[in-house]
């Protein structure tokens, strides 16, 4: 670190919530298995960042990670989150349990888009942690340079 300042500062990371969540679906998922989206892609806030998923749509892995990615796309987050944990929550213990393990221990997820919420919060030193553990995995890497 050259310089730091409120380091371990508790924010909301809004978007950058989806490092975590791009991460997990590079780790966890075969990138080219094909995905039904539930009616719950089109439950999130009107107006905000999405590619329009339409409840039984069928995408590849692949696909809802370069939405997520590219378009930060908050519909392909739920039908990351519902595929790799059973549900949004489901999906919000596995970020969590990962973001444990590498040591981000000043966070605590509740969603995979980074929608507002008071216990949806991380600080810059533990997204810095997870952002670097994304830059190990070649898939991740292939889809942030894009």
């Amino acid at each position: 670190v050259l310089y730091e300042k409120n380091a371990d500062a508790k924010m909301f990371p809004a978007s950058t919530t989806k490092i975590m969540t791009g991460l997990l679906g590079c780790e966890y998922e075969n990138l080219d298995e094909k995905i039904t989206a539930s009616p719950n892609v089109v439950n999130i806030m009107r107006g905000s960042s999405q590619i329009y998923i339409e409840p039984g749509e069928v995408l590849t892995m692949r696909e809802l990670l370069y939405a997520l990615f590219l378009e930060s796309a908050n519909d392909a987050a739920i039908a990351i989150a519902e595929h790799l944990g059973g549900s949004v929550e489901g999906f919000a213990e596995l970020m969590n349990e990962r973001a444990k393990s590498l040591g981000a221990v000043n966070t605590h997820f509740v969603n995979p888009n980074g929608l507002h919420d008071n216990n949806h919060y991380t600080t810059a030193r533990d997204l810095s942690i997870i952002a670097r553990e994304g830059m190990k995995n070649p898939a991740f890497r292939e889809f942030v340079k894009t």
